[in-house]
């Protein structure tokens, strides 16, 4: 494990076993909290898409949120399965693109084409970041390497919807997204060579 990927799940055990403790005396299960976090997204999505950027912001944050409870919550009570995996990739990578389109939708409305063609580079590249790991694993190569990966992401877009600076988080998150891309693909490319 790289040490940014050890960084994030020491921050996220760190934020989220207080919370997890109370859960796992619910009958709550890891995949509602997927689909609370899902649906948080599209509401992120609805406020970003209409220009409440402030809302979005604290929204996308809060999402995030229950995107990191809903792995540890399946770990602490045992209730890891193939399809919770599939399903929270699966919902995250919907949620990230279903904020970007409420982003796309608002620089559409605002006349803004630098930023329509932001949203669009970062959508695709968020994308593939994942895309490359899930291929990698497919393969049998780990693959959490990477210096922005979907909370580092979160985080960027967060703070450009409270700042209101949305052109630049995106442009961040677009060019190191590609870095990311580039540094997976040249992981997982010296693995299969060393194997």
């Amino acid at each position: 494990m790289s040490k940014m990927a050890q960084i994030r799940k020491t921050a996220e055990k760190y934020f989220t076993d207080p919370v997890v403790t109370l859960l796992a005396k619910t009958s709550i299960t890891p995949n509602v909290l997927t689909w609370i976090g899902f649906l948080i997204a599209v509401a992120t999505a609805l406020f970003a898409a209409y220009g409440n950027m402030i809302v979005a912001g604290l929204l996308i944050l809060f999402g995030g949120y229950f995107d990191m409870l809903d792995g540890s919550l399946a770990r602490r009570t045992g209730r890891v399965t193939v399809f919770g995996e599939v399903l929270d990739s699966t919902l995250d990578r919907l949620s990230e693109g279903a904020i970007l389109l409420g982003l796309l939708y608002w620089f559409a409305v605002d006349g803004s084409i630098i930023g329509i063609m932001l949203a669009g580079i970062t959508l695709l590249s968020s994308l593939v970041v994942s895309y490359i790991r899930a291929k990698a694993e497919i393969v049998r190569v780990e693959c959490l390497k990477g210096l922005f990966t979907r909370p580092e992401r979160v985080i960027v877009l967060a703070i450009g919807f409270l700042i209101n600076q949305l052109e630049i988080a995106l442009g961040i998150i677009a060019f190191f997204s590609l870095f990311t891309v580039g540094q997976r693909l040249f992981h997982v490319w010296r693995q299969l060579k060393i194997n």
